[in-house]
Protein backbone atom coordinates (compact mmCIF):
# COMPACT_ATOMS: atom_id res chain seq x y z
CA UNK A 1 0.00 0.00 0.00
CA UNK A 2 0.95 3.64 -0.45
CA UNK A 3 0.11 7.01 1.07
CA UNK A 4 0.52 10.38 -0.64
CA UNK A 5 2.15 13.17 1.38
CA UNK A 6 2.07 16.80 0.28
CA UNK A 7 4.79 19.13 1.54
CA UNK A 8 7.00 16.30 2.73
CA UNK A 9 10.11 18.47 2.38
CA UNK A 10 8.79 20.97 4.90
CA UNK A 11 9.51 20.89 8.62
CA UNK A 12 6.69 18.68 9.88
CA UNK A 13 6.50 16.69 6.64
CA UNK A 14 10.18 15.78 6.80
CA UNK A 15 9.81 14.55 10.36
CA UNK A 16 6.61 12.68 9.49
CA UNK A 17 8.31 10.77 6.67
CA UNK A 18 11.28 9.88 8.89
CA UNK A 19 8.91 8.78 11.66
CA UNK A 20 6.82 6.78 9.18
CA UNK A 21 9.74 4.69 7.97
CA UNK A 22 10.84 4.02 11.54
CA UNK A 23 7.51 2.27 12.07
CA UNK A 24 6.54 0.81 8.69
CA UNK A 25 7.85 0.08 5.20
CA UNK A 26 4.61 1.17 3.52
CA UNK A 27 5.40 3.32 0.49
CA UNK A 28 5.17 7.11 0.48
CA UNK A 29 4.75 9.32 -2.57
CA UNK A 30 5.80 12.86 -1.66
CA UNK A 31 4.90 15.91 -3.72
CA UNK A 32 6.56 19.20 -2.85
CA UNK A 33 7.20 22.32 -4.91
CA UNK A 34 10.46 23.00 -2.99
CA UNK A 35 9.95 26.59 -1.87
CA UNK A 36 12.53 28.54 0.15
CA UNK A 37 11.36 26.69 3.31
CA UNK A 38 11.91 23.18 1.92
CA UNK A 39 14.91 21.05 2.79
CA UNK A 40 16.40 18.07 1.01
CA UNK A 41 16.62 15.68 3.96
CA UNK A 42 14.20 13.36 2.13
CA UNK A 43 16.21 13.60 -1.06
CA UNK A 44 19.85 13.32 0.10
CA UNK A 45 21.02 10.16 1.89
CA UNK A 46 19.82 8.60 -0.73
CA UNK A 47 16.10 8.51 0.05
CA UNK A 48 14.38 5.50 1.54
CA UNK A 49 13.80 2.72 -0.98
CA UNK A 50 10.02 3.08 -0.53
CA UNK A 51 9.92 6.85 -1.00
CA UNK A 52 9.15 8.52 -4.32
CA UNK A 53 9.50 12.31 -4.61
CA UNK A 54 7.91 14.65 -7.14
CA UNK A 55 8.79 18.32 -7.48
CA UNK A 56 5.19 19.40 -8.05
CA UNK A 57 3.02 22.31 -6.89
CA UNK A 58 -0.34 21.14 -5.52
CA UNK A 59 -1.97 23.91 -7.53
CA UNK A 60 -1.17 21.87 -10.68
CA UNK A 61 -4.31 19.77 -10.73
CA UNK A 62 -3.47 17.83 -13.88
CA UNK A 63 -0.18 16.51 -12.53
CA UNK A 64 -1.65 15.83 -9.08
CA UNK A 65 -4.43 13.80 -10.72
CA UNK A 66 -1.92 11.83 -12.77
CA UNK A 67 0.13 11.00 -9.66
CA UNK A 68 -2.95 9.83 -7.78
CA UNK A 69 -4.07 7.59 -10.63
CA UNK A 70 -0.58 6.15 -11.13
CA UNK A 71 0.28 5.37 -7.50
CA UNK A 72 -3.16 4.52 -6.02
CA UNK A 73 -2.65 5.84 -2.46
CA UNK A 74 -4.91 4.66 0.34
CA UNK A 75 -4.59 8.08 2.02
CA UNK A 76 -3.46 11.66 1.52
CA UNK A 77 -1.66 13.46 4.35
CA UNK A 78 -1.76 17.15 3.45
CA UNK A 79 1.01 19.26 4.99
CA UNK A 80 1.77 21.58 2.07
CA UNK A 81 1.21 25.19 3.14
CA UNK A 82 2.76 28.60 3.44
CA UNK A 83 3.06 29.04 7.21
CA UNK A 84 5.10 32.08 8.29
CA UNK A 85 2.84 34.76 9.78
CA UNK A 86 5.24 37.65 9.13
CA UNK A 87 5.43 36.79 5.43
CA UNK A 88 1.63 36.63 5.22
CA UNK A 89 1.41 40.14 6.68
CA UNK A 90 3.93 41.45 4.14
CA UNK A 91 2.05 39.75 1.26
CA UNK A 92 -0.77 37.23 1.45
CA UNK A 93 -0.79 36.23 -2.24
CA UNK A 94 1.12 32.93 -1.86
CA UNK A 95 -0.90 32.02 1.22
CA UNK A 96 -4.16 32.39 -0.68
CA UNK A 97 -2.79 30.47 -3.67
CA UNK A 98 -1.27 27.55 -1.79
CA UNK A 99 -3.32 27.22 1.39
CA UNK A 100 -6.76 27.87 -0.10
CA UNK A 101 -6.58 27.25 -3.84
CA UNK A 102 -4.02 24.46 -3.50
CA UNK A 103 -6.15 22.64 -0.94
CA UNK A 104 -9.19 23.03 -3.17
CA UNK A 105 -7.34 21.54 -6.15
CA UNK A 106 -6.18 18.65 -3.99
CA UNK A 107 -9.73 17.99 -2.74
CA UNK A 108 -11.16 18.02 -6.27
CA UNK A 109 -8.53 15.56 -7.48
CA UNK A 110 -8.91 13.35 -4.41
CA UNK A 111 -12.66 13.11 -5.00
CA UNK A 112 -12.19 12.33 -8.70
CA UNK A 113 -9.57 9.72 -7.85
CA UNK A 114 -11.71 8.09 -5.18
CA UNK A 115 -14.71 7.80 -7.49
CA UNK A 116 -12.67 5.57 -9.80
CA UNK A 117 -10.42 3.85 -7.27
CA UNK A 118 -12.57 0.81 -6.54
CA UNK A 119 -13.76 -0.66 -3.26
CA UNK A 120 -10.36 -1.96 -2.10
CA UNK A 121 -9.13 1.62 -1.68
CA UNK A 122 -12.40 3.52 -1.49
CA UNK A 123 -13.66 1.84 1.69
CA UNK A 124 -10.58 2.81 3.71
CA UNK A 125 -9.37 5.99 2.01
CA UNK A 126 -8.61 9.01 4.23
CA UNK A 127 -7.78 12.64 3.47
CA UNK A 128 -5.89 13.98 6.51
CA UNK A 129 -5.60 17.77 6.52
CA UNK A 130 -2.93 19.12 8.89
CA UNK A 131 -3.84 22.55 10.23
CA UNK A 132 -3.06 24.91 13.09
CA UNK A 133 -4.50 26.21 16.35
CA UNK A 134 -4.08 29.75 14.99
CA UNK A 135 -7.43 29.41 13.19
CA UNK A 136 -9.11 29.84 16.59
CA UNK A 137 -7.66 33.28 17.25
CA UNK A 138 -6.35 34.46 20.62
CA UNK A 139 -7.21 33.38 24.16
CA UNK A 140 -7.45 35.49 27.30
CA UNK A 141 -5.30 34.38 30.27
CA UNK A 142 -8.27 32.91 32.14
CA UNK A 143 -9.77 30.98 29.20
CA UNK A 144 -9.59 27.23 28.69
CA UNK A 145 -7.63 25.84 25.76
CA UNK A 146 -9.05 25.55 22.27
CA UNK A 147 -11.28 22.53 21.78
CA UNK A 148 -12.64 21.00 18.59
CA UNK A 149 -15.84 23.04 19.06
CA UNK A 150 -14.11 26.42 19.52
CA UNK A 151 -15.36 28.97 16.98
CA UNK A 152 -12.89 30.04 14.31
CA UNK A 153 -11.56 33.59 14.69
CA UNK A 154 -8.33 33.95 12.68
CA UNK A 155 -6.39 37.20 13.08
CA UNK A 156 -3.64 37.01 10.44
CA UNK A 157 -3.67 36.39 6.69
CA UNK A 158 -1.90 33.09 7.38
CA UNK A 159 -4.43 31.84 9.92
CA UNK A 160 -7.32 33.09 7.79
CA UNK A 161 -6.02 31.10 4.81
CA UNK A 162 -5.70 27.97 6.97
CA UNK A 163 -9.20 28.51 8.37
CA UNK A 164 -10.55 28.71 4.84
CA UNK A 165 -8.78 25.48 3.90
CA UNK A 166 -10.20 23.76 7.00
CA UNK A 167 -13.71 24.79 5.94
CA UNK A 168 -13.15 23.50 2.42
CA UNK A 169 -11.99 20.14 3.76
CA UNK A 170 -14.99 19.88 6.05
CA UNK A 171 -17.46 20.75 3.31
CA UNK A 172 -16.02 18.06 1.02
CA UNK A 173 -16.95 15.54 3.69
CA UNK A 174 -20.42 16.95 4.30
CA UNK A 175 -21.35 17.58 0.65
CA UNK A 176 -19.48 14.92 -1.31
CA UNK A 177 -18.72 12.25 1.29
CA UNK A 178 -14.93 12.51 0.87
CA UNK A 179 -13.58 10.86 4.07
CA UNK A 180 -11.67 13.84 5.42
CA UNK A 181 -10.17 14.47 8.87
CA UNK A 182 -8.78 17.79 10.14
CA UNK A 183 -6.11 18.16 12.82
CA UNK A 184 -5.24 21.45 14.50
CA UNK A 185 -1.90 21.49 16.28
CA UNK A 186 -0.09 23.88 18.59
CA UNK A 187 3.36 25.37 17.90
CA UNK A 188 5.79 22.66 16.78
CA UNK A 189 9.54 22.61 17.34
CA UNK A 190 12.33 20.15 16.62
CA UNK A 191 14.82 19.10 13.93
CA UNK A 192 14.63 20.51 10.38
CA UNK A 193 12.62 23.63 11.30
CA UNK A 194 13.32 26.68 9.13
CA UNK A 195 15.47 29.38 10.72
CA UNK A 196 12.73 32.02 10.38
CA UNK A 197 10.70 30.30 13.13
CA UNK A 198 11.03 31.33 16.77
CA UNK A 199 12.93 28.47 18.44
CA UNK A 200 15.48 28.15 15.59
CA UNK A 201 15.93 31.93 15.78
CA UNK A 202 16.56 31.68 19.52
CA UNK A 203 19.03 28.81 19.08
CA UNK A 204 20.88 30.43 16.22
CA UNK A 205 21.17 33.66 18.18
CA UNK A 206 22.58 31.93 21.27
CA UNK A 207 24.93 29.71 19.29
CA UNK A 208 26.27 32.62 17.23
CA UNK A 209 26.33 35.21 20.02
CA UNK A 210 23.67 37.42 18.45
CA UNK A 211 20.68 39.30 19.85
CA UNK A 212 17.31 37.52 19.93
CA UNK A 213 14.55 39.76 18.48
CA UNK A 214 11.56 39.58 20.85
CA UNK A 215 8.22 41.05 19.77
CA UNK A 216 6.61 43.58 22.13
CA UNK A 217 7.02 42.66 25.79
CA UNK A 218 7.67 38.96 25.13
CA UNK A 219 4.63 37.88 27.15
CA UNK A 220 2.84 36.14 24.27
CA UNK A 221 1.96 32.57 25.28
CA UNK A 222 2.24 29.52 23.07
CA UNK A 223 1.65 25.80 23.65
CA UNK A 224 4.80 23.97 22.49
CA UNK A 225 4.64 20.52 20.88
CA UNK A 226 7.70 18.44 19.99
CA UNK A 227 7.42 17.48 16.34
CA UNK A 228 7.98 13.75 16.97
CA UNK A 229 4.94 13.73 19.25
CA UNK A 230 2.92 15.50 16.56
CA UNK A 231 3.95 12.89 13.98
CA UNK A 232 2.93 10.06 16.32
CA UNK A 233 -0.43 11.77 16.82
CA UNK A 234 -0.95 12.09 13.07
CA UNK A 235 -0.29 8.39 12.59
CA UNK A 236 -2.91 7.65 15.28
CA UNK A 237 -5.43 9.90 13.54
CA UNK A 238 -4.68 8.43 10.12
CA UNK A 239 -5.22 4.86 11.30
CA UNK A 240 -7.98 5.31 13.89
CA UNK A 241 -9.58 8.75 13.42
CA UNK A 242 -13.19 9.09 12.35
CA UNK A 243 -13.97 10.71 8.97
CA UNK A 244 -15.70 14.05 9.33
CA UNK A 245 -14.11 14.68 12.72
CA UNK A 246 -11.42 17.13 13.81
CA UNK A 247 -8.76 16.51 16.45
CA UNK A 248 -6.72 19.04 18.40
CA UNK A 249 -3.09 18.08 19.04
CA UNK A 250 -1.16 19.95 21.74
CA UNK A 251 1.94 19.63 23.87
CA UNK A 252 0.37 20.72 27.18
CA UNK A 253 3.33 23.09 27.50
CA UNK A 254 2.34 26.77 27.70
CA UNK A 255 5.19 29.26 27.91
CA UNK A 256 5.60 32.96 27.29
CA UNK A 257 8.22 33.82 24.71
CA UNK A 258 10.51 35.10 27.46
CA UNK A 259 10.01 31.91 29.48
CA UNK A 260 10.87 29.85 26.42
CA UNK A 261 14.09 31.83 25.85
CA UNK A 262 15.01 31.33 29.50
CA UNK A 263 14.41 27.56 29.20
CA UNK A 264 16.59 27.29 26.09
CA UNK A 265 19.30 29.37 27.77
CA UNK A 266 19.20 27.11 30.84
CA UNK A 267 19.38 23.94 28.76
CA UNK A 268 22.35 25.27 26.79
CA UNK A 269 24.12 26.29 30.00
CA UNK A 270 23.49 22.85 31.48
CA UNK A 271 24.56 20.89 28.42
CA UNK A 272 27.35 23.14 27.12
CA UNK A 273 28.47 25.23 30.11
CA UNK A 274 31.25 27.02 28.22
CA UNK A 275 29.09 28.05 25.28
CA UNK A 276 27.24 31.09 26.68
CA UNK A 277 29.51 33.71 28.21
CA UNK A 278 26.97 36.51 28.78
CA UNK A 279 23.96 36.72 31.13
CA UNK A 280 20.57 36.01 29.61
CA UNK A 281 19.36 39.62 29.37
CA UNK A 282 22.30 40.59 27.19
CA UNK A 283 21.03 38.31 24.40
CA UNK A 284 17.52 39.82 24.23
CA UNK A 285 16.47 42.74 22.02
CA UNK A 286 12.86 43.89 22.25
CA UNK A 287 11.44 44.97 18.89
CA UNK A 288 8.15 46.49 17.72
CA UNK A 289 5.31 44.04 18.10
CA UNK A 290 3.88 42.16 15.12
CA UNK A 291 0.67 43.53 13.60
CA UNK A 292 -2.40 41.71 14.94
CA UNK A 293 -0.23 39.58 17.23
CA UNK A 294 -2.25 36.90 19.04
CA UNK A 295 -1.59 36.97 22.77
CA UNK A 296 -2.16 33.35 23.76
CA UNK A 297 -2.72 29.92 22.24
CA UNK A 298 -3.51 26.78 24.22
CA UNK A 299 -4.82 23.38 23.14
CA UNK A 300 -7.25 21.07 24.88
CA UNK A 301 -6.15 17.69 23.51
CA UNK A 302 -8.47 15.61 25.71
CA UNK A 303 -10.33 14.23 22.68
CA UNK A 304 -7.08 12.73 21.36
CA UNK A 305 -6.40 11.10 24.73
CA UNK A 306 -9.98 9.92 25.23
CA UNK A 307 -10.75 8.58 21.76
CA UNK A 308 -7.35 7.63 20.30
CA UNK A 309 -5.23 7.05 23.39
CA UNK A 310 -2.58 9.59 22.40
CA UNK A 311 -0.64 11.93 24.67
CA UNK A 312 2.71 13.67 24.08
CA UNK A 313 5.69 11.52 25.10
CA UNK A 314 8.16 14.41 25.54
CA UNK A 315 8.19 17.22 28.06
CA UNK A 316 9.82 20.47 26.97
CA UNK A 317 13.16 19.61 28.55
CA UNK A 318 13.37 16.36 26.57
CA UNK A 319 12.25 17.94 23.32
CA UNK A 320 14.46 21.00 23.49
CA UNK A 321 17.47 18.85 24.43
CA UNK A 322 16.95 16.72 21.30
CA UNK A 323 16.47 19.88 19.24
CA UNK A 324 19.66 21.52 20.54
CA UNK A 325 21.69 18.37 19.87
CA UNK A 326 20.39 18.22 16.33
CA UNK A 327 21.28 21.85 15.63
CA UNK A 328 24.76 21.50 17.10
CA UNK A 329 25.66 18.12 15.66
CA UNK A 330 23.67 18.11 12.44
CA UNK A 331 24.23 21.68 11.35
CA UNK A 332 27.52 22.33 13.17
CA UNK A 333 26.39 25.86 14.04
CA UNK A 334 28.59 26.17 17.13
CA UNK A 335 32.34 25.92 16.95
Amino acid sequence: MTILVTGGCGFIGTNFIANWFQQTDEHIVNIDCMTYAANTACLDKPPHKNLVNFNVDIIDGQVVGEILNEHHPRAIVHFAAESHVDRSIASADKFIETNINGTYVLLVNALNYLEGAGKDIGNKFRFLHVSTDEVFGSLQPHESGFSETTAYKPNSPYSASKAASDHLVRCYYETFGLPTIVTNCSNNYGPFQHTEKFIPTVLHSFLKGKKIPVYGDGQQVRDWLFVEDHCDALMCVLESGTPGESYNIGGNCEKTNLELIECVYGELKRTYPKLLEQPLHSYISFVEDRLGHDQRYAIDASKMRRELGWAPAHDFSDGISKTINWYREGLALAR
